[in-house]
C-alpha cells in the first residue's frame, strides 16, 4: 500500500510538472508572437516634454519621437508636438548644436514649441530662439490641455 501511494505520489509530481513545464511554453510561446497592440484609432496625439538640456535626454527624446514617427501601426495616424521649457530652453536657442534634428523633426510635421515664461524667467527675447520655433504662453499649460484633449504626455 505503501509502494502504491509513494507511485501515485511520484506519477501526479511528474504529471504536475509536466502540465507545468507546457503551460510555460504556450505562454512563451505566445509572448513571442505579440507583435504590439494595434492601432485601431484614426488619430493618436502625444505631446513630449522636454524640460532638460540633459544631452543624453535630449538625443533619447528625439530618437523616441522619430521611433513613433517611423512605426508603422502609426504612420498617417499621429500628431506629435514637443514643449521646451525650464533649461529645455536650452535646446532651441540659436546656435544650438540641436538645430538640424529641430528642424527635420518640424518638417516631418512635428511642431516644437517653447515655453513663454521660461524666456521670461531666463530674461530671453523670441529672436534668441530659432526662427521657427513656435511659443506658447507656458509649457505647463500646454501640456494640461492637452492632457485634457487626450493627448498622451511623454515625460522624457
Amino acid at each position: 500500500m505503501k509502494h502504491t501511494l509513494a507511485a501515485t505520489f511520484l506519477f501526479m509530481l511528474i504529471a504536475n510538472t509536466a502540465i507545468s513545464q507546457t503551460a510555460d511554453t504556450t505562454a512563451l510561446i505566445k509572448n513571442r508572437a505579440y507583435a504590439g497592440a494595434e492601432a485601431t484609432k484614426k488619430k493618436y496625439r502625444a505631446i513630449y516634454q522636454l524640460d532638460t538640456n540633459d544631452p543624453k535626454i535630449v538625443e533619447k527624446a528625439f530618437h523616441n519621437i522619430n521611433n513613433a514617427l517611423n512605426d508603422p501601426r502609426l504612420k498617417g495616424k499621429i500628431e506629435i508636438e514637443v514643449v521646451t521649457f525650464s533649461t529645455g530652453t536650452d535646446i532651441v536657442l540659436k546656435g544650438t548644436k540641436y538645430e538640424n534634428d529641430l528642424r527635420a523633426l518640424v518638417l516631418n510635421g512635428v511642431t516644437v514649441a517653447q515655453c513663454n515664461n521660461s524666456l521670461k524667467q531666463r530674461n530671453l527675447s523670441r529672436d534668441q530662439i530659432l526662427d521657427f520655433i513656435a511659443v506658447v504662453p507656458s509649457g505647463n499649460g500646454e501640456l494640461i490641455i492637452r492632457e485634457g484633449d487626450g493627448w498622451a504626455i511623454v515625460k522624457t
